[in-house]
C-alpha cells in the first residue's frame, strides 16, 4: 500500500533528522561554543597581560596587542572634552576632533543589578574600536587640511551639552583656518558645521569628508540571523531612495561598493544600535561602503564626501554634516525622518521583508502599551485584533472542520470497505465532502494566514528596542529573550543554575528547557489539535500527535514575547471552535472532558 509506505517514511526520515539535529547540536555545535568562549576568555587575559607589561599594547610576532585599560586609551589620543546629555556620556578626543567614547546611558547591557550602560564607541587602540571622523581633502594644500590626527584646539565652551555646544579651532600655518562648530541634541544627533577662511591669494578647492569606521565585527555577531547587522545606507535623487544593505558576510565578499546620490544617509547598524553620516539633503555626495585590511584587524568603514568646495582669497565657506549616533528607537528615526527631510530613516530597523505588516503590527502594540502600561499586555491585545480580523475566514474554516469530525465515523467505514484500494477510497472520501459541503483544506487557511503574522510578530520582537528588556509579569523581565524558567532547576525552587553544566549547560537552559511558557504553549496547541478533524492515516495521526510535543522544545528557545502571543492565539482559537462545535453538535475534547469529570 503505497500511501502508507510513503507515510511511514516519512516518519523515519523526520525522527532521524530530528535525532541528526539534536546530535549535531550535542557534539559538534556545543563544543565549538564552548571551545571558541574559551579561546576569547584566552585572547582577552593575553590582551590584558600585554597591555600590563608593555603599556601601550605593543605588536608581537603573532598578533597586536590591544589597549584594555580604556581610561589609558583616552588618555593615548591626548586632551579631551567631555559629552553629556540626558541620553549619552563619554567624550570627543581633540585629536582629529574624533568622536570615539560614548556610551547610551538609557540603555544597560544586561538586567543584573549594577550593569554598565551601552557602549557604542571605543578609543582607537582598544580592540574592536569604533568611531566617528571628520576630515577635509585636498591636493597640493600648503599647511594641508584637517585629518584624523589634527591637532584641534577648544575655543569654546568646556562640556559638550544640548546647551552648550563646543567650537574648535585650527590654523594649518599657511593662511588657512579652520573652525568646527559641534552641537548635540536632546536625542542623539550631532550636528558638525566646519567654517573654513581663506586668507591666501589664491582660490583653493577642498572636498568635505567624513566616516565611521569599526575594527573587526561585535563579538555576538551572528547569534540571530533573521536581522541585518553591517552597513546600511539609502541613496537616491529626485526623491527616488532605495535602502542599500551589507552584512558582514557579504560585505567581506565585496570589501568596497560606492554609491552617488543626493543626500540621503550612510551608517554602521547593530540590532539595536546605529551610526549614521547625514549629509545635506540637497547636497550632492558620494557615500562608499570600504573594508580595509589592517595588521589588527579588518577596519569597516563607511565614508561620505561631499561636494567639492571652491574658496577665493579672503573668503570662506561652510559645510554642515549630521551624525546620528544611538538607539534605533522607531519614535526617534519617525523624527529625524521628518525634520531633516530624511529618506527612509525608519528603515534603519530591519522590518524584514513582510515590513508592511511588521511595523504596522509594532504601531498597534506601541499603541496599546501607552493604554496599557505593558508590553506584555499590549502583546495579548495585538493577537486579539489580529485573531478579530481573521474572524469570518477562520469561522468558516473551523465549522468546516467541526462538519469533517462529524463524519470521522463515515470515513472509517470507507477505509475499512476499500482497505487494498487507495483510489476508489480516495473517489469515495471527495464524494462525501462533496454531498455534505465540505472542503477538506478549509481547516489549513487560517494556520497558513497566521504563519505571515507569526513571522511578523517574531521580527518585530527581535529587532525593536522598545521591547529589549521589557517585563511582563513574575519571572518574565525580558519579552525580546527566551522565558528563563526550566525544569532542571524546578522552575527556580531549586537554587542552581543548569548553565553551569558542563558541555551540555547550554542545551538544557535553551533547547532543552522546558520553560513554562513553552509548556502552557505546548499544552494550547495539543487542544486545539485535538479539537481538529483527526487525520485518516494512522502515520499522521501519530504526527500530528507528536508535533505538541516537538514544538514545545522548539518554541523553548523563542522569545517570551512570542509563545504569549502565540499560546494566546491558541486560546481564542480554541474558544472559537468550542462555540462553533457546541453549535453543531459535534463532539469535542473539552465537553468530553467534563462528562467523564462528572461521571468520576
Amino acid at each position: 500500500m503505497p500511501p502508507q509506505n510513503n507515510s511511514k517514511n516519512t516518519i523515519i526520515f523526520m525522527v532521524i533528522a530530528g535525532l541528526m539535529l539534536l546530535a549535531y547540536s550535542f557534539f559538534v555545535m556545543q563544543p565549538q561554543a564552548e571551545r571558541q568562549k574559551a579561546a576569547r576568555a584566552a585572547a582577552e587575559q593575553q590582551a590584558a597581560a600585554s597591555g600590563t607589561a608593555g603599556g601601550t599594547g605593543a605588536t608581537t610576532d603573532s598578533a597586536p596587542a590591544f589597549i584594555t585599560d580604556r581610561e589609558q586609551a583616552r588618555r593615548a589620543l591626548g586632551d579631551r572634552v567631555a559629552i553629556k546629555t540626558e541620553t549619552v556620556s563619554g567624550s570627543l578626543s581633540l585629536r582629529g576632533a574624533r568622536l570615539d567614547d560614548l556610551y547610551l546611558t538609557n540603555y544597560k547591557d544586561t538586567l543584573a543589578p549594577g550593569s554598565p550602560s551601552v557602549e557604542l564607541f571605543r578609543p582607537e587602540g582598544m580592540e574592536h574600536s569604533y568611531q566617528a571622523i571628520f576630515e577635509w581633502r585636498g591636493s597640493n594644500i600648503e599647511g594641508g587640511v584637517p585629518d584624523r590626527n589634527t591637532p584641534w584646539r577648544l575655543t569654546q565652551g568646556t562640556t559638550l551639552t544640548p546647551t552648550t555646544p563646543i567650537t574648535l579651532t585650527w590654523d594649518n600655518g599657511a593662511g588657512l583656518r579652520f573652525t568646527r562648530r559641534i552641537a548635540i541634541d536632546n536625542q542623539y544627533l550631532f550636528t558638525i558645521t566646519d567654517t573654513v577662511a581663506n586668507f591666501t591669494p589664491r582660490s583653493i578647492q577642498i572636498v568635505p569628508f567624513g566616516k565611521v569606521e569599526r575594527q573587526g565585527v561585535p563579538d555576538d555577531l551572528g547569534r540571530n540571523q533573521i536581522l541585518h547587522e553591517g552597513a546600511i545606507g539609502t541613496f537616491g535623487t529626485e526623491g527616488k531612495y532605495a535602502t542599500t544593505s551589507l552584512k558582514y558576510g557579504a560585505w567581506a565578499k565585496k570589501p568596497v561598493q560606492e554609491e552617488e546620490s543626493t543626500g540621503g544617509w550612510i551608517g554602521i547598524t547593530d540590532k539595536y544600535w546605529l551610526a549614521a553620516l547625514i549629509p545635506t539633503q540637497t547636497e550632492q555626495v558620494k557615500a562608499e561602503f570600504r573594508i580595509s585590511n589592517l595588521p589588527a584587524a579588518d577596519t569597516h568603514s563607511v565614508n561620505l564626501q561631499g561636494q567639492a568646495q571652491t574658496i577665493a582669497p579672503n573668503a570662506q565657506i561652510s559645510e554642515t554634516t549630521r551624525l546620528f549616533a544611538g538607539a534605533k528607537r522607531n519614535e526617534i528615526l519617525a523624527g529625524y525622518e521628518k525634520s531633516l527631510n530624511l529618506p527612509r530613516f525608519i528603515y534603519a530597523i530591519d522590518w524584514g521583508f513582510l515590513f508592511f505588516l511588521t511595523r504596522p503590527m509594532f504601531l498597534i502594540v506601541e499603541f496599546f502599551f501607552g493604554i496599557l502600561g505593558n508590553f506584555g499586555l499590549a502583546i495579548l491585545a495585538l493577537t486579539l485584533v489580529v485573531r478579530l480580523i481573521m474572524f469570518p475566514l477562520a469561522n468558516k474554516s473551523y465549522e468546516s472542520m467541526s462538519r469533517m469530525r462529524t463524519l470521522a465515523p463515515k470515513l472509517e467505514e470507507l477505509k475499512k470497505k476499500y482497505p487494498d484500494d487507495p483510489a476508489s477510497q480516495q473517489k469515495e472520501m471527495m464524494a462525501l465532502y462533496q454531498k455534505e459541503k465540505i472542503n477538506p483544506l478549509a481547516g489549513c487557511l487560517p494556520l497558513l494566514i497566521q504563519i505571515p503574522f507569526f513571522y511578523a510578530v517574531y521580527k518585530m520582537l527581535t529587532v525593536t528596542i522598545e521591547m529589549r528588556h521589557q517585563p511582563f509579569f513574575g519571572w518574565i523581565r525580558d519579552l525580546s529573550a527566551a522565558d528563563p524558567s526550566t525544569i532542571w532547576n524546578l522552575y527556580g525552587l531549586i537554587p542552581w543554575d543548569p548553565a553551569t553544566v558542563p558541555l551540555i549547560g547550554t542545551f538544557l537552559t535553551t533547547n532543552a528547557s522546558l520553560s513554562v511558557l513553552a509548556i502552557v504553549y505546548g499544552l494550547t496547541m495539543w487542544l486545539q489539535m485535538a479539537m481538529s478533524p483527526p487525520a485518516t492515516d494512522p502515520m499522521q495521526r501519530r504526527i500530528f500527535q507528536f508535533m505538541p510535543v516537538v514544538f514545545t522544545f522548539i518554541m523553548a528557545t523563542f522569545p517570551a514575547g512570542l509563545l504569549i502571543y502565540w499560546a494566546w492565539s491558541n486560546v481564542l482559537t480554541i474558544f472559537q471552535q468550542y462555540i462553533i462545535m457546541h453549535r453543531l453538535k459535534s463532539e469535542n475534547p473539552i465537553d468530553t472532558f467534563f462528562a467523564r469529570f462528572k461521571k468520576a
